[in-house]
């Protein structure tokens, strides 16, 4: 009788289909049978030993919540069985647009679990926590959908139970030690983030859209070509990247797209075709690192009139010191396709990058600066000791790729522009451990848009920061480090950037989840921490919400309050 080892993921929902992944422990047909008649059913498909499928589910009702189980060869497998979870149900979209619209995002969650006895030296995890609060309260108002933009897995960064796995299988005093090494290794990952009970329950229940970041490969990912070549030098890179790229494809990719994407995909096609798909897809892994033209990681979603277009800011990036850009030629013109596509079709436009496009400003001066000295502008030794500090400092956020942070805000100033401009343009962003809003204003004549735009930025879900960098990223905010940043700028002869911009909320450190309530032409923000109390409960705590966000009126500047009435208006840097 086959089993289930990994989900049931709820990936993929609109108002009438969805897509459910899973992976099974042999070959089989999976089934997703649903109340009143709608469902689907797949073969499975092979890659490394692995059995996994993406059913589509048709049928369904738009604006409803149906329960569903999961059959594997006609045997029920899901719900599992005694399950203290409410049963897993798909609720689509509405079928008009005029009903709320719920996104939570996050990034970074380190998947560890301490035993039973220890403390978690990170804190409560947040999205363990969403699944205990609504599990306790299924009519709690929950997320449409979750956008996970990053950091699901940390290849670099293993824990004890995996570590042992690993020193299983190869000896861990050689390289790359305590790392995932390959495609087998990785599948540890996901076994240890996705059958955690909470996480497992919430992503069988609530939709999810997902892209990497650095450490679901390895910490500053594609940081430079210096970089670069000192991973090629190395004689486990290769498979590790390969193993990585591989498995993003599987267990996150896939379930990005529609059914009428995965209809077409072709690579998908042959994999399912043939009675095993690894090498299809090892060289497919193999094209993608050699020329990043040969995939396409991003993806667009539309959710009624709201449209999300998700930014890959790792994998095709152009890296050659006089050339570098956070996107190459044609994903640049790909997003701005996605951006601008049917404008006017939509009253919200979310754009899903894991890397914050406004930083603090002293980070963002910094990361310039240091971009011109490593291009060679304070000369050979300012280049070299520059790219030892960038390796260093992780300075490879949309700031230290001038150009492209360029091209990103003039793209964002134009899509929020015009008659057809949406309400809303919100660059969601996770990776620095923290939370906050910033607020942009465009300088001089240039093109001001009209709709109302923000730099939300939320993580983490579950990691910490050390008290020295939540000190620094405060100062970076600050008065002097503006100040600094100037000075830096100055010294990098750098152009002054076509924005200035405020910070409107926090920061805020902690395990934490971001909700974005949009309605209408009207949007709500909302910052959730994990807290323990002192009883040793885990809760949800609601430590900032504001009051709304909507297309800026004649007038307005940037600097206007978002903060909910009540709360401490966060004092601005």
């Amino acid at each position: 009788m086959a089993g289930l080892r990994l989900g049931p993921l709820l990936r993929y929902v609109d108002a009438d289909s969805a897509t459910v992944w899973v992976e099974t422990d042999r070959p089989c047909e999976v089934r997703i049978r649903c109340e009143g008649g709608a469902g689907g059913a797949e073969r499975t498909w092979q890659v490394a030993g692995h059995h996994y499928a993406l059913v589509p589910v048709t049928g369904l009702t738009p604006g409803s919540a149906t329960p569903y189980q999961v059959l594997l060869d006609e045997q029920q497998v899901w719900p599992l069985p005694d399950s203290h979870f409410p049963q897993s149900t798909i609720r689509t979209l509405p079928a008009s647009g005029e009903e709320p619209l719920r996104l939570a995002f996050g990034s970074c969650r380190w998947s560890a679990t301490p035993s039973k006895a220890a403390h978690d030296p990170v804190g409560p995890d947040a999205l363990d926590t969403l699944a205990a609060t609504l599990a306790a309260d299924p009519d709690r108002e929950r997320p449409d959908v979750l956008l996970l933009l990053g950091d699901q897995v940390y290849a670099d960064q293993t824990s004890e139970a995996t570590a042992r796995a690993l020193a299983a299988r190869r000896d861990l005093t050689e390289p790359p030690w305590k790392q995932v090494a390959d495609y087998e290794e990785y599948t540890h990952l996901y076994y240890e983030s996705w059958t955690d009970p909470e996480v497992r329950w919430l992503l069988s229940t609530v939709p999810s859209c997902m892209i990497f970041d650095d450490h679901d490969v390895i910490d500053d990912w594609n940081t430079s070509a210096a970089w670069l070549a000192r991973m090629r030098a190395t004689t486990w890179w290769r498979e590790r990247i390969l193993g990585g790229l591989m498995s993003y494809w599987v267990h996150q990719h896939l379930g990005n797209l529609s059914p009428a994407e995965l209809a077409v995909d072709e690579l998908y096609a042959q994999v399912r075709a043939v009675p095993d798909g690894t090498d299809l897809v090892r060289e497919f892994a193999a094209d993608a690192n050699a020329d990043p033209a040969c995939a396409r990681w991003s993806y667009r979603r539309d959710f009624g009139r709201v449209r999300l277009v998700m930014i890959d800011t790792r994998a095709t990036r152009v890296l050659d010191e006089g050339n570098r850009a956070m996107l190459d030629k044609s994903e640049g013109e790909w997003l701005r396709q996605a951006v601008l596509e049917g404008r006017g079709s939509y009253d919200h436009l979310l754009l899903g990058s894991s890397l914050p496009w406004l930083l603090p400003h002293l980070i963002h001066a910094a990361e310039g600066w240091n971009a011109a000295l490593c291009g060679g502008e304070r000369g050979p030794r300012w280049a070299r000791r520059s790219e030892f500090l960038r390796q260093r400092a992780d300075l490879e956020h949309w700031a230290a790729f001038p150009d492209s942070f360029t091209a990103l805000t003039e793209l964002i100033a134009e899509a929020g522009s015009g008659a057809n401009a949406p309400a809303t343009v919100c660059v969601l962003s996770g990776d620095v451990h923290h939370a906050y809003v910033a607020e942009p204003h465009w300088r001089g004549a240039g093109q001001e848009p009209t709709s109302r735009v923000l730099q939300l930025t939320c993580s983490p879900v579950h990691n910490s920061i050390p008290g020295s960098l939540q000190a620094g990223f405060r100062f970076g905010w600050s008065r002097s480090g503006r100040w600094l940043g100037k000075l830096l700028a100055r010294h990098g002869r750098l152009t002054r950037p076509p924005v200035k911009w405020r910070r409107t909320g926090g920061p805020w450190f902690g395990n934490q989840l971001m909700t974005l309530t949009l309605v209408g032409r009207t949007a709500r923000i909302a910052l959730d921490q994990a807290r323990r109390e002192k009883q040793g409960d885990v809760r949800l705590v609601t430590v900032w919400r504001d009051a709304a966000a909507g297309a800026r009126v004649a007038g307005e500047t940037a600097d206007a309050d978002v903060s909910a009435p009540g709360t401490d208006r966060p004092k601005s840097g």
